[in-house]
C-alpha cells in the first residue's frame, strides 16, 4: 500500500485587481502540450514526407489547440452531464471548475483537422498520422494532472501499489491515472511513432491509436470509479453495466476495425 504523494495541485496563486488567481499543474500541462505539440509536430510531419509552410503550420496547432479545447469541453457537457448543463447553461462556461472529456477533445481535434485540411487542400490522414505521437505526449501529461489533483482514482484495492488517495477514504485504490498515462499516453505513443518510423500504411498510426485508446480505456474503466454526474442517477450504466467511457470507447474500437479494414481492403483492391 502506498500514500498519495504531498504534491500540491497548485503551483502558486496571486491577487490582480481585486481577483485571486491560482497556477496549477493540470493547466501548466496542457500549455506544456501545447507547446510541445508546437515544436514536435515539424519533426513527426517530415517522417510522411509534409512540409507545411509557417502560416499554414501555426494555423494547423491553433486549429488543433481549438478542437482540444472546445470539443474537450463540449464533449463532457453532451455526454457525461447533459441533462445538468441543460438546467443551468451558464455553467458549460466555468471550465475552471473542471469537466473535460477526451472523447470529445478527440471529436474536436478530427472535425477541427477536417476543417484545415479542406481549407489548405492537404490530406487529413497523413496529418493526423503525425500529429498522433504528439495526441499520446498530450495525454499523458493530462492523466499525471489528474494524480496530481488526486482524481479519477480507482475502486480499492489490495495490490501492492495500491494507493490511499485524499479525499477517497482510508481505502488503498488503483492508481487508475497513472494506468491511463503509462498505456493510453506512453505505451500508445511510442507504438505510434514506431509505426511512423517505419512507414507503415497511410492511416494506420491514425487507427492502431484510436482501437488501441479504445481498448486501454474500455478495461481500465472496470476499475475506475465512474464520475458522480447525474446521467448515472437518471438512467443508470449503459446495458446495465457499461460506463459512459465504455460505450464511447466501444466505439473507438468498432470504428478503428472498420478504418483498418478499409485500408487492407485498398491494398488488394
Amino acid at each position: 500500500m502506498l500514500q498519495f504523494p504531498n504534491i500540491s495541485p497548485e503551483i502558486a496563486g496571486f491577487s490582480l485587481f481585486g481577483l485571486q488567481f491560482h497556477i496549477r499543474w493540470y493547466g501548466l500541462f496542457y500549455v506544456l502540450s501545447f507547446v510541445l505539440a508546437y515544436f514536435l509536430y515539424k519533426h513527426t510531419l517530415k517522417l510522411k514526407g509534409i512540409s507545411l509552410p509557417r502560416e499554414e503550420y501555426e494555423s494547423a496547432i491553433f486549429y488543433v489547440m481549438l478542437g482540444v479545447i472546445l470539443g474537450g469541453r463540449l464533449g463532457y457537457v453532451v455526454f457525461y452531464n447533459f441533462l445538468y448543463y441543460l438546467r443551468n447553461p451558464l455553467e458549460i462556461f466555468a471550465v475552471w471548475e473542471g469537466g473535460m472529456s477526451f472523447h470529445g477533445g478527440a471529436l474536436g481535434v478530427i472535425i477541427a483537422g477536417l476543417l484545415f485540411c479542406r481549407k489548405y487542400k492537404y490530406s487529413f490522414v497523413d496529418l493526423a498520422d503525425a500529429a498522433i505521437p504528439l495526441v499520446a505526449i498530450g495525454l499523458a501529461l493530462g492523466r499525471l494532472g489528474n494524480f496530481i489533483n488526486a482524481e479519477l482514482w480507482g475502486q480499492v484495492s489490495n495490490l501492492p501499489w495500491a494507493m490511499v488517495f485524499p479525499d477517497a477514504g482510508d481505502l488503498p485504490r488503483h492508481p487508475t491515472q497513472l494506468y491511463e498515462m503509462l498505456s493510453e499516453g506512453i505505451l500508445l505513443g511510442l507504438i505510434s511513432y514506431l509505426l511512423l518510423r517505419k512507414g507503415a500504411r497511410k492511416g494506420m498510426v491514425f487507427w492502431t491509436f484510436i482501437g488501441g485508446y479504445g481498448i486501454v480505456r474500455f478495461l481500465i474503466e472496470f476499475v475506475r470509479i465512474p464520475d458522480d454526474i447525474s446521467f448515472y442517477r437518471d438512467f443508470g450504466f449503459i446495458f446495465g453495466f457499461m460506463s459512459i467511457g465504455q460505450f464511447l470507447s466501444m466505439l473507438m474500437v468498432i470504428a478503428a476495425g472498420i478504418g483498418t479494414y478499409i485500408i487492407y481492403r485498398r491494398k488488394h483492391d
